[in-house]
């Protein structure tokens, strides 16, 4: 599987997860999120560039919902619950995000 960006073959595995870490830009971010039906608000945004944060300076962290929600509620100052995350991301937030975000698959199950 791949994506094409600004002329750019980006390659991908069967799920749809980058290859290369370092091929991720925003501009790939916008065409994975396009090729699975997302839309990206701001909100969504913080969520990918969190989950980057935390997987490159923070030893290959993949946080599990829980672990988003608190840090969005902490993020945004308001309560952040679950289902707030599948309104950005439907098909499991911690995963799909990530896929945006050009993280690797996490072998984890996810949610709480």
């Amino acid at each position: 599987m791949s994506y094409e960006v600004n002329g750019k073959t980006i390659e991908a595995d069967e799920n749809g997860y980058l290859v290369n870490l370092d091929d991720w830009n925003e501009d790939v971010a916008r065409a994975i999120a396009a090729a699975e039906g997302v839309e990206l608000s701001d909100k969504a945004w913080d969520v990918i560039h969190f989950l980057r944060d935390e997987y490159i300076n923070n030893g290959g962290n993949q946080p599990n919902d829980r672990n988003i929600v608190k840090a969005m509620s902490d993020q945004w100052g308001e309560k952040v619950q679950s289902k707030d995350l599948y309104d950005f991301f439907p098909m499991q937030p911690s995963k799909q995000a990530a896929r945006i975000g050009g993280l690797p698959e996490s072998r984890r199950k996810g949610g709480y």
